[in-house]
């Protein structure tokens, strides 16, 4: 058992002992196991009994064989792989829960701040005692009580364990709101760019309109007769915007 146990512990684990047992005959006992045993639960059947017609029915129980209950797995809260407990449902675990002395309140709809800002003035004046302990002659070697400093520097470990604790606890609504602020970033870049390019489409659309009315030929009223031959002219020489964006794509 030590031996397995430290295995499932190993950086890269190998197989477990037991996979040699799903093989083609076994899965088959067991499918035939649970339809003669019906509704029954298969670890108070006896297999023996109600395999008598089979071969080589092993001696460990079938139902080993069988899926994890997930209904289990949900009632627990908790699965374990490899050796660790995972949990069903990520928590960050507070405090308390992992054996610290908290000084903040659990509940995080309650404000914190008035704790935390008592935790950082005590944090302040047990930095400013400690140094002033530093500056007291040592005990005597026959006293037994441990020096003043030792208590200060126990103290501000707690102190300092729940001010990191808290701000993991904050970790969440970090990420929330710098989640919110890179997508709002995103929006006004891409209002910014949508923007730029109707601007543009419009630049691009007014010069084509320069264009087109700057290559249209003119009529003269001076050109007496020959104004009826020009109209001929006119008509196929015209040029048309679809022409001028060929030609821009030509020499581009």
């Amino acid at each position: 058992m030590d031996d397995e146990e430290a295995e499932l512990r190993n950086p890269f684990p190998s197989p477990p002992s037991h996979y040699t047992r799903y093989t083609n005959h076994n899965l088959k006992l067991l499918s035939l196991l649970k339809e003669r045993a019906m509704a029954e639960d298969l670890s108070q059947v006896n297999q023996n009994e109600v395999l008598v017609d089979q071969n080589d029915v092993p001696e460990w129980p079938l139902a080993e064989l069988e899926k994890p209950r997930v209904d289990w797995i949900l009632d627990e809260g908790s699965y374990t792989v490899f050796g660790d407990t995972w949990f069903v449902k990520e928590t960050i675990p507070s405090l308390a829960e992992l054996g610290g002395h908290q000084l903040y309140p659990a509940d995080p709809s309650v404000d914190r701040r008035p704790a935390l800002l008592a935790i950082t003035r005590s944090m302040l004046v047990t930095y400013s005692n400690l140094l002033s302990a530093l500056l007291v002659p040592p005990p005597p070697p026959t006293s037994n009580e441990p020096p003043e400093w030792h208590r200060h520097v126990e103290w501000l470990n707690i102190l300092a364990q729940n001010i990191m604790a808290a701000a993991n606890d904050l970790r969440p609504v970090q990420a929330r709101a710098s989640l919110e602020l890179m997508m709002q970033r995103q929006l006004e870049l891409r209002r910014q760019e949508t923007q730029a390019l109707h601007e543009k489409c419009s630049e691009l659309e007014a010069k084509l309109a320069e264009l087109n009315n700057s290559v249209r030929p003119t009529t003269s009223p001076l050109m007496g007769t020959d104004t009826q031959m020009s109209d001929t002219s006119e008509t196929t020489n015209e040029v048309t915007v679809e022409d001028v964006l060929r030609w821009a794509e030509e020499i581009g």
